[in-house]
């Protein structure tokens, strides 16, 4: 073990205080290492003055014409691009697309999307997180409120805008809108809120009461007042 390391002492040592392999060879003089030159110090003082900034070789952004830049990524949206995105509906029934579903038609679509999380009787399954549907009404003010579609939901196009944008939870956006408002007739057929024969459509669904749509309060905030 000495015997190694000191070997390897004096391999560092030769390393690091003589002529390299090259030099030995070529006969070629040692090149000294150079440094940085140290910024000038402030007057009198010993503190050194701080380093100019760097001054960047971009384009002003101010004399980039929006209109004309090319970047080189991207392209310009298509009306189907956006129309694919654009699917945000109002309480009152505003971005509703066209299309209509009826209760039995939705009963297929929940039993096929919808059951292997929410159960085959939307009563919800808790070990994976999958909340019950229907049920709940009038429990708002209970020690345990239970928050289904049917009892603290206010308006029945919340139901269609979530199901359409993020349902099922595997593959969201999936379901056609024909699908979305016939699983949408469906849910609120099994909770009272509308026949079991009803045809659901933008105009017959923004017509929809529920049952919690007078337990919410209008948000006071001054920009939200300035606003409308």
């Amino acid at each position: 073990m000495f015997t190694r390391n000191f070997s390897l002492l004096c391999a560092i040592a030769m390393t690091t205080t003589g002529p390299s392999f090259a030099q030995e060879n070529t006969g070629e003089a040692e090149v000294p290492r150079t440094v940085a030159a140290l910024p000038d110090t402030i007057g009198k003082f010993e503190e050194r003055m701080p380093p100019a900034a760097p001054v960047s070789s971009a384009t002003i952004t101010a004399d980039i014409d929006p209109a004309n830049a090319q970047f080189g990524v991207g392209q310009p949206a298509t009306e189907e691009d956006i129309a694919s995105i654009n699917i945000d509906v109002m309480p009152d029934g505003r971005g509703l697309p066209p299309g209509q579903g009826t209760y039995a038609e939705g009963k297929a679509v929940y039993s096929q999307s919808c059951a292997a999380c929410h159960g085959e009787d939307l009563e919800g399954i808790k070990e994976i997180g999958a909340p019950k549907l229907i049920g709940g009404r009038g429990s708002l003010t209970d020690a345990k409120p239970v928050k289904t579609v049917e009892s603290y939901w206010p308006y029945a196009s919340t139901l269609f805008d979530y199901v359409h944008r993020a349902m099922p939870m595997d593959s969201p956006g999936s379901l056609s809108a024909n699908e979305v408002y016939a699983v949408s007739a469906y849910i609120l057929g099994r909770a009272g809120i509308i026949g079991d024969d009803a045809v659901l459509e933008a105009k017959s669904m923004a017509k929809i009461k529920m049952p919690n749509a007078d337990g919410f309060v209008s948000d006071p905030r001054p920009d939200v007042t300035a606003a409308k």
